[in-house]
């Protein structure tokens, strides 16, 4: 049945062809695209390519003090999460997991990687706990640490994160509940994928991997 579709081409279909063929030939790049163009990227995480809901960039101090950008990490892959390190599950879990995921892409590829963990706690997150924290999990890990809860609050609705302090037993004995996810950008700067924490290592290698292949 399928062969009544699959009909070789006459005179003036293969002139055709060939026109098509000469003409992506010396058309250079104005043609390539259409002549070779690269399947769509598949991710396992929430694809918000184009959402603009969200901010384009941020402005945060690591944790030397340096106010840092998208600009600084431009030519990386940059996943941007938050969290505190007194977070008893989610954080640790996601950010072994990123790890992990480095370990498995390679150290080539893993090179070409930037995970930047925000502290929705600065009052307890000192910068020098922030790079301890980080850099047990993995040596390129690096934090970022709001200056004030103005600063804090503005990126945290820039990229519709929240958070809220639940008291304890004593003024220092508290958690944060916070949105247990990351975003993560392409190697231009441009948003690409909303990612639960905790989802485990194979859809971030996975992904990780289709966004460094396509850049």
């Amino acid at each position: 049945m399928f062969n009544a579709f699959h009909r070789s081409p006459g005179a003036a279909s293969a002139r055709l062809l060939s026109t098509v063929l000469v003409a992506c030939a010396l058309s250079g790049t104005i043609l390539l695209g259409g002549c070779d163009q690269k399947p769509p990227l598949s991710f396992q995480n929430l694809d918000i390519t184009g959402n603009t809901q969200f901010a384009k960039d941020f402005s945060l101090p690591d944790t030397s003090g340096q106010m840092r950008t998208l600009a600084d990490y431009r030519g990386k892959v940059v996943v941007l999460l938050f969290g505190y390190t007194h977070c008893p599950d989610v954080c640790p879990t996601t950010l072994a997991e990123l790890s992990q995921a480095l370990d498995q892409l390679g150290p080539d590829k893993a090179s070409r990687v930037q995970v930047l963990f925000v502290t929705v706690d600065p009052q307890r997150d000192t910068p020098s706990l922030l790079a301890q924290y980080t850099a047990a999990f993995n040596p390129s890990f690096r934090a970022l640490r709001p200056a004030s809860t103005a600063q804090l609050n503005q990126v945290t609705n820039d990229f519709h994160f929240v958070y809220q302090k639940v008291p304890g037993s004593d003024a220092s004995n508290y958690t944060m509940n916070h949105t247990a996810a990351a975003l993560v950008f392409d190697p231009s700067g441009k948003l690409r994928l909303y990612a639960r924490d905790g989802q485990g290592v194979k859809p971030w290698v996975h992904d990780l991997g289709e966004l460094l292949q396509a850049s």
